[in-house]
């Protein structure tokens, strides 16, 4: 199978483990080149049109959170001026990237120490993944892991001190996306476009 040079643009770290692991276990030869992250949305809105352009020699995945927006096209239309080039995969986690960790149920419950079954069966509709996965970790065992990911009792953070850490860790070392896949549609839609894929 001949390789795919494919470049990422995401908007953090998280979401960087997130995209390597699905290009990774992609039925596709894959070979990540260059990484555009930085932290939020704004920096790749600004990105993505350029991408688009550059997307007529090289072939880039680009990956962000719908967040509150209604739906993907929106941010498609809103994001691109011209019409999207077949090189340039623009997928878009349902709402944010921790749904598509949280999909892989039993492992991720596994990880945590908590029953898998308190996690939705399909992800894509937990309105805030985030604060999701962050009370999951709450009713975790393991001491190491409610203190990266939980804020610290009054604490104004929204997050732990080292919240990307161990979903990193998570996500490199024992996320199977095709069982998550099972559980979140916006994460198979994203699936079977690479698993398809053929540069143009």
């Amino acid at each position: 199978m001949s390789e795919i040079i494919i470049n990422i643009a995401v908007e953090d770290i998280l979401s960087k483990s997130i995209a390597e692991t699905m290009l990774k276990q992609s039925t596709k030869n894959f070979i990540v080149g260059i990484c555009y992250q930085k932290n939020g949305f704004g920096y790749l809105k600004k990105l993505v049109p350029g991408l688009n352009v550059a997307a007529q020699r090289n072939t880039y995945l680009v990956l962000t959170d719908l967040d509150q927006n209604l739906c993907p096209t929106e941010i498609i239309s809103k994001w691109l001026r011209q019409p999207k080039h077949s090189n340039l995969i623009f997928r878009i986690a349902v709402r944010e990237i921790e749904s598509w960790i949280l999909a892989d149920r039993q492992e991720f419950g596994k990880f945590l120490g908590v029953s898998p079954d308190l996690i939705p069966v399909n992800t894509d509709e937990i309105s805030d993944p985030k604060e999701f996965l962050i009370n999951l970790a709450r009713k975790s065992r393991k001491r190491e892991l409610r203190e990266s990911i939980v804020p610290p009792p009054k604490s104004t953070a929204k997050i732990g001190r080292d919240y990307n850490g161990p979903l990193i860790s998570f996500v490199n070392n024992h996320w199977q996306v095709r069982l998550a896949l099972e559980n979140s549609p916006s994460l198979e839609k994203a699936m079977r476009v690479l698993d398809r894929f053929t540069m143009t």
